[in-house]
């Protein structure tokens, strides 16, 4: 059975904005005193959030707000949220960096936290000196260091360079050599804030995957914050999702992932295309795109098992005897469903419409995005990637079976759309 490794209870940060001090001796005491009594801070706003995008009132701010959540052993837990958010604030306290200002915090285990480039590092110390006190500074004794050594300098990629001070680092050697201290030093629990956008391709996928042996192998705990969903999709289990210093959601990674993307995109069912500049140039371009449900009348959400159609409206300036137009249909993590294209076909200057229809939409419910692609003699003369976002809804259609189960959308294979192309007589 899995014991917790990190218990958090009531946990709130509160930040002072601007000038410190309430402006006078008498309040400034009297905040003081209750900071020693363990109180809360007489003069903060009772429900102002951490809202970076609004004037705080009282001039304090929430970066956190009781915040409640217990991490199991061997756990691979994602962060998410948008800037301000207070993911790494969060990662600061369980890291003893800063202190709460409310709530207990219980952490079974020593933890390797690599939370900025060059946390932890001397700059006048040499990259192996600062190998040694990183993990002294972990509580790892020199026999322990020693016996990782070789590992440590074999996976950061920077032996050439181990013996020189790393105030002559790059960035990327920082963040190379300290991930690989944090990563092959024996703490049970490993943090990792979105320092890894540093590193170049080739390191980002050594660390995901270094990581992800971390946790399911090792069985140690793994905080990894990432603007990268992908990453957090592919190492996490489970994903909290942070949103003004408060818990919006924690839950299975794909769920969680898919509110917060759902709650970032704007979904328009009816999408306009701008004119290319280079419309001369071009043999044509799409102009619009328009998601209908089994009616015809215009949808932002298709519920699972109805009947759909996708209409792209386009313009052929020249000639094209060679064309095709394919739509592209992915996850908001990009990972790509299906594409359906049409029959290669002559057109003369027009325009023309495009009707992609599906009998039965059978996608886990979830936001999805289109990509619409025009092609002529196989070369792209218009790619519009992200062209419009749609919601697929649990609520499963009368017209469907209701034997259906939902279905995965990784690796999954499905048969293209029917694609129909007429022409639109001009007014």
């Amino acid at each position: 059975m899995k014991r917790n490794v990190i218990e958090i209870a009531g946990l709130s940060k509160v930040y002072q904005l601007g000038q410190f001090g309430t402006g006078s001796i008498s309040r400034d005491m009297e905040r003081y005193w209750a900071r020693l009594r363990g109180k809360e801070d007489p003069f903060l706003k009772i429900g102002e959030t951490n809202d970076r995008a609004q004037k705080s009132k009282s001039g304090v701010i929430w970066s956190l707000k009781d915040i409640n959540l217990n991490i199991e052993q061997g756990d691979a837990l994602g962060i998410i949220g948008r800037n301000g958010a207070g993911k790494s604030t969060l990662l600061k306290i369980l890291s003893r960096v800063t202190a709460p200002t409310t709530g207990t915090i219980k952490v079974k285990g020593r933890i390797a936290s690599l939370l900025e480039v060059g946390t932890g590092f001397h700059p006048e110390l040499s990259g192996r000196e600062n190998v040694y006190l990183n993990g002294a500074i972990l509580g790892m004794r020199k026999k322990e260091i020693s016996r990782r050594f070789s590992e440590i300098v074999e996976f950061s990629g920077v032996e050439r360079y181990i013996d020189t001070p790393v105030k002559r680092y790059s960035s990327g050697m920082y963040v190379r050599l300290a991930f690989a201290v944090a990563a092959h030093l024996e703490s049970e629990i490993l943090i990792v804030d979105e320092v890894l956008a540093v590193g170049d391709a080739e390191f980002q996928r050594k660390c995901l995957g270094k990581i992800g042996e971390i946790s399911s192998g090792d069985g140690r705990t793994v905080l990894f914050v990432s603007h990268n969903m992908q990453a957090i999709q592919k190492l996490c289990t489970k994903s909290l999702l942070l949103k003004n210093g408060m818990v919006q959601q924690f839950d299975d990674t794909h769920s969680v992932i898919d509110s917060y993307l759902r709650e970032q995109t704007v979904t328009d069912a009816v999408v306009h295309f701008p004119i290319p500049e280079d419309m001369h140039d071009r043999t044509g371009y799409a102009t619009r795109l328009q998601i209908e449900n089994a009616s015809g009348e215009i949808a932002k959400e298709i519920a699972t098992g109805q009947q759909w159609q996708i209409r792209v409206l386009f313009t052929i300036i020249k000639k094209a005897e060679h064309f095709i137009i394919g739509l592209g249909l992915n996850t908001l993590t990009d990972i790509g469903i299906r594409t359906s294209w049409s029959k290669a076909r002559c057109l003369e200057p027009g325009t023309y419409e495009a009707v992609f229809k599906e009998e039965n939409l059978i996608f886990t419910p979830g936001s999805y995005s289109l990509t619409v692609g025009l092609s002529n003699y196989e070369r792209a003369i218009h790619y519009i990637e992200n062209a419009a976002t749609f919601v697929v809804s649990d609520v499963v259609s009368p017209l469907l079976d209701k034997t259906i189960v939902k279905v995965s959308t990784t690796g999954l294979i499905l048969n293209p759309m029917d694609v129909h192309i007429s022409h639109v007589p001009t007014k």
